[in-house]
């Protein structure tokens, strides 16, 4: 399998990069970012890309992948209202449609979170934006489209790009994981789910954070 991950700095992104070089089932790992990786490997190819509204100088690279993992993303307390609209909605949008234009028999894994609002209606600027994100993308002819919704992502590697909700976080993981396991998952059950739903799909269009746990425990 040959999948291209976006994000791939962040968080999860990042985590998915790592579980993918040590899957035997993907063959060809490819990230977009704006900036190089410092991680190398053989099945690891780079793509360094500026504009995420503009995808017509990588339509090659989009021919021969299986699945997309779109990882990019970015905390709501970092951007202002309009960029953050931008990031998570419009990316994903051209992202989507570019994609389809050159590969429709690919599957799309979008990465959202726990909360997100189907109905486009919360008050809360992240629900909101992400409810409309699923939306409109689950609303395109995918042949495959799955959408994740973790919670509370607890790191297993450090990373500088870790935003500072998530910081904040880290210490507070332990008390979670007893009174509220279902909440919690780590950084790589998060990827080793995201690439099971990858090469085997769902029954499921959204997968909450329990369905994601339940991925890896089968594993």
């Amino acid at each position: 399998m040959n999948i291209l991950v976006t994000g791939a700095t962040g968080l999860v992104g990042a985590e998915v990069i790592r579980q993918a070089i040590i899957d035997d089932d993907v063959q060809r790992v490819t990230a977009l970012v704006r900036r190089p990786l410092s991680i190398q490997h053989a099945k690891l190819t780079t793509i360094l890309h500026q504009d995420f509204l503009d995808y017509s100088g990588i339509t090659d690279n989009l021919k021969n992948i299986d699945a997309f993992l779109w990882c990019l993303g970015i905390s709501q307390s970092q951007v202002t209202k309009d960029k953050y609209h931008v990031i998570t909605y419009d990316y994903a949008l051209a992202a989507a449609n570019a994609l389809l234009q050159a590969n429709p028999n690919v599957a799309f894994l979008f990465l959202s979170g726990a909360g997100a609002d189907s109905t486009e209606k919360s008050r809360t600027l992240f629900a909101r934006v992400k409810g409309k994100t699923e939306n409109a993308l689950s609303r395109l002819p995918f042949k495959r489209f799955v959408i994740a919704r973790p919670a509370g992502i607890k790191p297993i590697h450090k990373n500088p790009n870790t935003s500072f909700f998530n910081k904040v976080m880290i210490p507070l993981f332990p008390l979670l994981e007893r009174v509220a396991p279902s909440y919690v998952i780590t950084s790589v059950d998060l990827a080793k789910a995201l690439l099971e739903l990858a090469k085997r799909g769902s029954e499921k269009a959204i997968m909450e954070n329990t369905d994601l746990k339940r991925i890896v425990a089968a594993l």
